[in-house]
């Protein structure tokens, strides 16, 4: 698959409407290219994505990746695009396969060179968001206990990339809240 799509949501004062990263893979030089209204906390997360991938022992795609950040017309913010990016780059390209029971998830977290999940500002509008949606969240382990108030049930923490990777393709057997 040359595309992939992972949900997450913006933070617009108290409203978190849903936006969806989409990373295509194409053919031509070398190149990262953010698109859909990024802030520069947004633009500089692909050189933590490229580290983070690398770091946590996947393949950096070679050739052109384009991440739309959809809907194209709402302002995106902040550094809790990294993780989706990071998926969508590892799915588009075949490294990762999705488990059935975790298509209906958002993920956040901001990424560190290493590939540890920092935590992000703002999650819980985006929780109550999520659980009116019926969707579960991916967060960094930090985030757990905010996000826990509205979807405790629906909840997975992890500490950094390859943990939320295990999540995703179904291969981590911890408890949805440990953290």
């Amino acid at each position: 698959m040359s595309v992939a799509r992972v949900a997450s949501r913006a933070q617009l004062g108290l409203a978190a409407p849903p936006v969806v990263v989409e990373v295509h893979l194409g053919s031509g030089l070398p190149a990262l290219s953010i698109v859909g209204l990024p802030a520069t906390a947004v633009k500089e997360s692909k050189e933590r994505v490229r580290a983070a991938l690398i770091n946590s022992g996947f393949d950096y795609p070679a050739g052109r990746i384009t991440v739309n950040l959809s809907p194209a017309d709402l302002p995106k913010e902040g550094c809790r695009y990294d993780l989706p990016i990071a998926l969508g780059i590892l799915i588009a390209s075949e490294q990762l396969q999705v488990a059935s029971g975790l298509r209906q998830h958002e993920y956040y977290g901001e990424l560190g060179l290493s590939g540890e999940l920092k935590p992000v500002r703002g999650l819980l509008s985006a929780a109550i968001a999520a659980d009116h949606a019926a969707h579960g969240l991916v967060v960094p382990c930090a985030n757990v206990a905010e996000v826990s108030i509205v979807a405790a049930e629906r909840v997975r923490g992890a500490a950094d990339l390859s943990a939320v990777c295990a999540i995703v393709s179904g291969k981590s057997s911890a408890d949805p809240n440990d953290s």
